[in-house]
């Protein structure tokens, strides 16, 4: 019997020994960079001649090491091994797969402060930022081992006489998971844990600007007891990969995290039935973010000010949670803009390995001149008021950035930048704040910060998003606590870290037996 979920504490780096820690596992990091990556295909490393490298984004020059690019035939291979593992796979005692996932969050547990001090390095997090992230990878691992157990005996049904019916959970099938840069440990562990404890193979393809936490990750499978050919890491071109494992037809399942341009052609691609497909796809999809902080007249302004200012610029706005609207009612709007404003300009940017950096780097050269174009866009959008300047000579810096007086339906209101960009708007009352906030084709998160009552009730029901704060920021959800996921454009709504999620990955099947 294992205790009650908790989620994985934060750690406190004001703590001489934490903060310690973490220095000596940056430092050791650093001794390791530039190695080589390979692939792991049925427990066989297979190193390629092909590489691509994954670099330091505060310092561009910096390789944090070389990850082999598979081709096609790699994928065949992979998908082979699956296809073997399968059967024994989920004919696998389910206690026993959730054991699996509790060994490896005892082993990251361990070396919290090597996977932090990797992910500082290569994803540009700032310390506290790489710790949610490495915490939450563990409470992923924890929760998903919980929910299989209970599970695995199936939901009670109805049985007449003389019949004994049951209603159990089976494996889908071979799963393909393509995870993003920006959780480059919590969300890749969260979707690939998932299908594998829910009895089903997988094929992960890492991000590209991140695959060496990933590869660091799929050894910590291995020491755990994840048996060969169940897991195959792959890493490579999406445009050489990526749409051929999604058409595969030997995919049941494939689970995306990223830019809703991308999960909405793999969602379209996935729903053709190939050659020799014997099932339809599932797609569990999660695609992004406009997201809005509403500050309603009779709100604590100071904390409405600090849950702007982190919804929008922590990890440098690179989430897909991110704040990056704040609509506020016009009788308190100078007030909040100008305290957010003046918070922003006190926040530390740079390279993220020191203590106390509040902003690192954007991720890559393709994030940074998106970013930067934005800013130009914002320029003639809205008024300026903090921010705006940018530098790409070392690493990808840009500075939180502020527009005021922007339009509703102006783009920089409407597009995801992913980037530390933030634009205000007024409303003259509740209701235009809230039709404001749902003006997007997006409907992730959402926060309201409100003493009214009734307004919180509207909010509700009438704010459209899958995940609704009030009195605080619109980030920072945790497993099992806050089940994360959206609406609209924002993807499938599949609640990653919920109660329902696991159900997502496993076919339902009816059992009845007459005696």
């Amino acid at each position: 019997m294992l205790p009650t979920y908790k989620h994985e504490p934060f750690l406190d780096f004001t703590v001489d020994k934490n903060r310690e820690e973490l220095e000596a596992a940056l430092k050791n990091v650093e001794k390791e960079l530039g190695k080589n990556y390979p692939l792991i295909i049925n427990g066989e490393r297979i190193e390629t001649n092909d590489k691509f490298d994954s670099v330091n984004p505060a310092n561009k020059a910096e390789v944090i090491g070389y990850a082999s690019k598979a081709t096609t035939d790699h994928v065949e291979k992979a998908f082979t091994a699956a296809e073997q593992a399968s059967t024994a796979w989920a004919l696998v005692d389910p206690e026993q797969r959730a054991n699996i996932l509790v060994r490896a969050a005892a082993i990251i547990r361990r070396r919290k402060a090597e996977f932090s001090a990797l992910l500082i390095k290569e994803a540009g997090k700032p310390w506290k930022e790489a710790d949610a992230d490495i915490a939450e990878g563990i409470d992923f691992l924890e929760y998903y081992a919980r929910q299989m157990i209970e599970l695995k005996d199936g939901k009670p049904l109805n049985s007449r006489e003389n019949e004994h019916n049951r209603y159990i959970y089976t494996p889908a099938g071979i799963t393909v998971v393509i995870p993003p840069w920006n959780f480059a440990f919590a969300i890749m562990v969260g979707t690939t844990v998932a299908p594998l404890v829910a009895g089903n193979t997988v094929l992960l393809k890492p991000a590209e600007p991140t695959p060496i936490i990933a590869y660091k990750f799929f050894e910590v499978l291995e020491e755990a007891g994840l048996p060969n050919g169940v897991a195959n890491f792959i890493t490579g071109d999406p445009a050489e990969i990526g749409d051929y494992m999604v058409d595969h037809p030997k995919t049941a399942i494939v689970t995306f995290t990223g830019s809703r341009a991308t999960g909405t052609r793999l969602y379209n691609r996935a729903s053709v039935v190939q050659e020799g497909q014997k099932h339809l796809k599932k797609v569990i999809a999660e695609m992004g973010g406009k997201d809005t902080v509403v500050v309603d007249e009779d709100a604590d302004l100071e904390l409405a000010a600090e849950s702007i200012l982190v919804s929008a610029f922590g990890f440098s706005g690179q989430k897909c949670s991110a704040g990056s609207r704040a609509v506020v009612h016009e009788k308190v709007y100078d007030q909040v803009l100008n305290r957010v404003v003046e918070m922003a300009k006190e926040l530390s940017v740079g390279n993220p390995a020191e203590y106390g950096m509040y902003m690192g780097p954007v991720v890559n050269q393709k994030a940074f001149d998106k970013i930067t174009s934005y800013i130009e866009i914002g320029k003639e959008e809205g008024k300026l008021v903090a921010g705006g300047s940018y530098d790409d000579s070392k690493g990808w810096f840009v500075d939180p950035t502020i527009f005021a007086d922007v339009d509703p339906k102006a783009r920089i209101m409407q597009e995801e930048i992913f980037g530390p960009v933030l634009a205000f708007s007024k409303a003259k009352d509740f209701d235009e704040a809230l039709e404001i906030a749902n003006n997007t084709e997006y409907g992730l998160t959402g926060a309201v910060i409100t003493k009214n009552r009734d307004h919180i009730e509207k909010a509700k029901y009438g704010f459209h998003v899958g995940n609704l704060y009030f009195n605080r920021n619109c980030t920072g959800a945790i497993v099992g606590y806050h089940p994360f996921g959206g609406f609209k454009m924002s993807g499938t709504d599949s609640k990653a870290g919920g109660p329902d999620y696991l159900i997502l990955y496993m076919n339902p099947k009816t059992v009845s037996e007459m005696y």
